[in-house]
């Protein structure tokens, strides 16, 4: 191909690096780490998870009765 007919190509169709395919297809993974059950109730380790998932647990149970 010539450098124009490239040009053109590339006016019309855009630029393509190969990285395209189903970037919203839902796996139904979970993406971040504080939505997973052991982050959540701090069963990981972490003293840091271990605390907030005490903090979770008193605003959950704050107007229960």
């Amino acid at each position: 191909m010539s450098k124009e007919s490239d040009f053109e190509d590339i006016l019309a169709n855009g630029i393509n690096f190969g990285r395209g395919g189903d970037k919203h297809k839902d796996d139904g993974k979970v993406k971040t780490k504080a939505k997973k059950k052991q982050y959540i109730t701090g069963a990981h380790g972490s003293g840091s998870a271990r605390q907030k998932a005490k903090y979770r647990e008193q605003r959950a149970n704050r107007h229960k009765k």
